[in-house]
């Protein structure tokens, strides 16, 4: 048994990571003891599937798999401690015994978990002729025979099938088997055995395995292959964790929250390996702990000499190394080589993909590495750089220039990165550019005449790394280079026009992550340009560089709710690009003055400009500017379709471009929004997802977790939304003073969570916030704003509050009539109108207007449940219950569609004090959602989660995060359970 078997085995079965020698990255924290599982929601419901299945008296045999560290120990564990509650858990290990295994050492440690428990007496009672059999195997039963030869073989299996059907009797079993890779051939033949004979018992049978361990040919791999085959067996295969899944795994072992530096190198060392996460949460940035490092060339140690010395190699590459570079890097023979990589691959060390090779994980590469010695090192990344270099048709100048620079040969690393970073740069390939920049300004004191040898001023080649960065959504890195070039061009003669670039670099850096001081450069900027009869020489004379000055600088004005000097600004832009023929500067100065229009209200002159911005849009740049910003205009007039499939398009372009960390990043934004506003809850979720995976530069990055704190009060998680918002707001309040739309997303989260915590006078504290606001002039987003105060309104009629709640629709009223006729459009003006009078017999007709006018698309989904909500209140004040109860059935149903929880609960808490459950309610619905309930339909059929996940065109994830999620609201312990209620109420 290897040391890395015996501490993944030990770690996992205590659940603790330890990260032996102390190491540090600046924030070191305590470890809990046990950390959080994560990342394992659809293998727990697979495995929770197949035990109710057995429960029903289906036996069934699941078989966990995955590599080594991977979380099968933690996956059964959890699933264990779930299986307790319901059914008795026998257990039995497979430990590697070397040459001479032990015979049914597994199926011995389940029999006397079932024998303490029924008592001896009653084991031998119910095994009766087969008593001698048993034991055999547990001669602490009595006296009995000791040798072999005396039971056959089919004896024993029998006499162990029958005890476990008499125990499986009493109440449901589990019987566990972990590490499969080391169980002996007795156990395989009684396994076999059992899975073919138990056909109507309450048995489950859950076996583990490291994939990696079991090669072919072996007898385990052959029990497998034949169980799967007869499809006795259903595997669960377990996968790395992903970006998402490994920070929240750090997280729980650190107590704290990672900056994206930090996940960045986990990630990067672990490739998502849980055991490793968890051994380098608390040290991610600093050397690997000595015991995990032992712990990993154990296996490197198991290898003979020629092939450690092949591994020394491949460590010192980047990744994924081909073979004909080994081939001439190493002076061994074709046989050699092959069979020093084939022991390296047997080691689980290597893996081998067409023609190259690579290390199964980064941790593994790492602590080979270690053991290259100096000159060793250095001569191996000589011979890199010379065979990459004779390989032309290998595509790898970052490799060369790597290899240089191991090499200590700086000369030739410098012109070989920057030359790399001109290449990485062309194919978008910002983050792969960016890195091969900073090592082209490491090298750049080590060498003489480095301009001669980059080809490139220092200066130059600083702002272009600060822009590579800047399109990989570092922004605070681009930031700090580009005042390191102004620091630089101080010091060092740059022409006027570098200047004013750099001015304007820093101008769009600053902007990027919220900070203020982007206005002034801009301005400054444009100072030093000059006409055609400006003779200065300090001037530049650029105007598609004019062009895009004033277009910056028109979109500051905007963002900052300066619309009608945007309009100015931006119409000089117009002017300028069109005389100098710059037609894709002219469509970003048609598009800003359109989106400064919309905000003043001119919503027809909006659209016009708009549509020269469409004309005009002949670049990448100028087509992503135009996604951006229609498809936000689109959502804010109410366009919501439309809006989601101008995103989605603009999001493909900026993938293939390589800036989905920034502009692709606002992109994903805007189709959440208008997801929101059709309900589709699920879909904006995964989007929201994927924003905060993309760790964005610093404003998109807040729009993505102002939705997250949407996402999570819409699902009822009110706790956790509490939790981040009270993280993000001062960050929010921060860049609100240069991005409006940001104190726009403020002031909404904080009336949200007011009202999902139902603190009425908080939440209509934070509408008055934004209603004394002086000089904002963003009509759409004000509209959309009101719409929510008028929501707020109707609450406070009902709460105990001291706030007068006429006198608050009347304040929102008089806002609302304040808006221009394009904004305040008819049917919206009807359901605030709607929204605002009180639920009385006189107000019905105003009520009845409202619901109609709310079916227009332009009305969020939200609000149409409330309108009717309303309706339904107002009929029960004129003693109509025969209508009210009509427009009851019809809320419920929308509420439950939506499966906003505090909808929901709002409607049903009055559908149950007014005594209005309509036709169509039933005993579930004040506690599932309108998805669940269709998930409980498919249940109730018998249905899987993957076939539920086929018919509802959703993921099996994502349905057995429903089925679990109806046990618990229904409080069953079991699909069948559940589907008894479900037949229940359809009577």
């Amino acid at each position: 048994m290897l040391l890395l078997d015996r501490v993944l085995a030990k770690n996992a079965a205590d659940g603790a990571a330890d990260v032996g020698a102390p190491c540090d990255d600046g924030n070191m924290v305590e470890t809990p003891v046990r950390a959080t599982m994560v990342g394992r929601a659809h293998e727990l419901s697979a495995l929770t599937s197949a035990f109710e299945r057995s429960m029903e008296g289906r036996p069934h045999v699941v078989l966990v798999a995955g590599e080594a560290g991977i979380g099968k120990t933690r996956l059964l564990r959890e699933f264990r401690e779930q299986a307790s509650a319901q059914a008795n858990v026998a257990v039995g290990q497979c430990i590697d015994y070397g040459a001479t295994p032990v015979p049914y050492a597994p199926i011995i440690g389940v029999l006397r978990d079932i024998v303490a428990d029924m008592g001896a007496e009653a084991a031998r009672a119910v095994v009766g002729p087969g008593r001698d059999a048993l034991l055999l195997l547990l001669p602490e039963l009595g006296e009995g025979p000791l040798d072999w030869s005396e039971v056959s073989a089919s004896r024993l299996h029998d006499a162990i099938a029958v005890l476990l059907e008499a125990y499986a009797q009493r109440a449901p079993l589990v019987v566990m088997i972990e590490d499969l890779h080391w169980a002996d051939e007795s156990t395989l033949t009684m396994l076999r055995f059992l899975m073919r004979v138990i056909s109507h018992a309450r048995v489950l049978i859950v076996l583990s395995v490291r994939s990696e361990d079991v090669g072919r040919g072996s007898a385990v791999h052959t029990f497998l292959a034949e169980g799967e085959r007869a499809r006795l067996l259903e595997r669960v295969g377990l996968s790395r964790l992903d970006r998402t899944q490994v920070r929240q795994l750090a997280e729980s072992m650190r107590g704290d929250n990672l900056s994206d530096d930090v996940l960045d190198r986990i990630v990067d060392r672990t490739d998502g390996v849980p055991f490793f996460v968890e051994e380098l949460a608390c040290c991610a940035t600093g050397a690997m702990p000595d015991t995990l490092r032992d712990l990993l060339l154990a296996r490197y140690d198991s290898v003979d000499a020629t092939a450690q010395r092949v591994i020394r190699v491949l460590s010192a590459s980047t990744g994924w190394l081909p073979h004909v570079i080994l081939r001439e890097v190493v002076d061994l023979s074709d046989e050699d080589l092959d069979e020093a990589i084939r022991a390296g691959v047997y080691a689980n060390i290597l893996e081998v993909d067409d023609n190259a090779y690579c290390f199964r994980h980064s941790l593994l590469r790492e602590a080979a590495q270690g053991e290259l010695l100096p000159g060793e090192r250095g001569r191996v990344h000589l011979a890199y750089a010379r065979a990459f270099e004779q390989h032309p048709e290998i595509d790898a100048e970052f490799e060369i220039a790597y290899n240089w620079n191991a090499a200590g040969d700086a000369p030739r690393a410098l012109s070989a990165a920057v030359s790399a970073m001109w290449s990485a740069k062309k194919a978008y390939a910002y983050a792969t550019a960016s890195q091969l920049g900073e090592l082209a300004l490491e090298l750049w004191e080590r060498v003489d005449e480095p301009e001669r040898l980059a080809e490139v001023s220092r200066v130059k080649l600083i702002s272009t790394v600060a822009s590579l960065h800047r399109n990989a959504g570092a922004g605070e890195r681009a930031l700090s280079l580009i005042n390191a070039a102004l620091e630089e061009a101080d010091h060092s003669p740059v022409t006027p026009e570098l200047f004013v670039r750099l001015l304007r670099d820093k101008a769009q850096y600053l902007a990027n992550i919220g900070r203020p001081g982007a206005v002034e450069l801009l301005i400054d900027a444009l100072a030093l340009l000059g006409d055609e009869s400006d003779e200065n020489p300090g001037h530049v004379h650029d105007e598609r560089l004019h062009a895009m000055l004033l277009n910056m600088l028109a979109a500051r004005y905007m963002l900052v709710g300066k619309a009608h000097e945007s309009i100015v600004t931006s119409s000089t832009a117009y002017e300028v690009a069109s005389a100098a023929g710059e037609r894709a500067e002219r469509s970003i100065a048609a598009n800003l003055r359109g989106m400064s229009r919309a905000q003043l209200g001119d919503v027809t002159e909006a659209l016009a400009d708009i549509e020269r911005a469409r004309e005009d849009a002949i670049d990448p740049k100028s087509r992503l500017r135009f996604s951006v910003n229609y498809s936000d205009l689109l959502y804010l007039l109410g366009r919501y379709e439309e809006a989601i499939e101008v995103a989605r398009a603009g999001h493909v372009r900026a993938i293939e471009l390589g800036v989905e960390r920034s502009s692709g990043s606002m992109l994903l934004h805007n189709m959440v929004d208008p997801l929101f506003a059709l309900g589709d809850i699920d879909e904006a979720e995964n989007i929201i997802t994927r924003t905060l995976e993309l760790g964005s530069l610093t404003v998109p990055q807040s729009y993505s977790q102002r939705t997250r704190v949407q996402a999570l009060l819409w699902r009822g998680d009110v706790a956790t939304a509490r939790r981040l918002a009270e993280q993000w707001l001062p960050g929010f309040d921060a860049i609100a003073r240069v991005e409006q739309q940001v104190w726009w997303a403020a002031s909404e989260m904080r009336v949200d969570l007011a009202s999902a915590e139902e603190r009425w006078d908080d939440a209509w504290r934070a509408v008055r916030g934004v209603l004394d606001e002086p000089g904002v002039t963003t009509q759409l987003h004000r509209r959309n704003f009101l719409l929510k105060s008028a929501e707020v309104v109707t609450r406070l009629r009902d709460a105990n509050t001291g706030v007068d709640p006429d006198a608050a629709a009347e304040e929102v009223r008089t806002a609302w009539h304040a808006l221009p006729e394009s904004v305040a459009t008819k049917p919206l003006t009807a359901v605030v109108e709607g929204l605002l009078a009180p639920p009385a017999a006189v107000s019905v007709e105003l009520h009845v207007a409202a619901v109609e006018a709310s079916d227009d698309p332009i009305v969020p989904a939200l609000v149409r449940p409330v309108v009717r909500l309303q309706l339904a209140r107002a009929h029960v004040a004129a003693g109509d219950r025969v209508r009210a109860s009509a427009v009851m059935d019809d809320v419920i149903g929308r509420a439950r569609e939506l499966a906003h929880v505090g909808v929901r609960d709002q409607v049903m808490a009055y559908a149950d004090a007014a005594g209005l459950r309509g036709s169509t309610a039933s005993v579930t619905d004040d506690v599932l959602t309108a998805r669940e309930l269709q998930v409980l339909e498919l249940v109730a059929e018998g249905l899987s989660n993957r076939q539920i996940g086929e018919r509802l065109f959703i993921s099996t994830k994502t349905a057995s995060v429903h089925v679990s999620s109806i046990l618990r609201k229904l409080g069953v312990s079991t699909r069948t359970e559940a589907a008894v209620v479900a037949r229940r109420t359809a009577r």
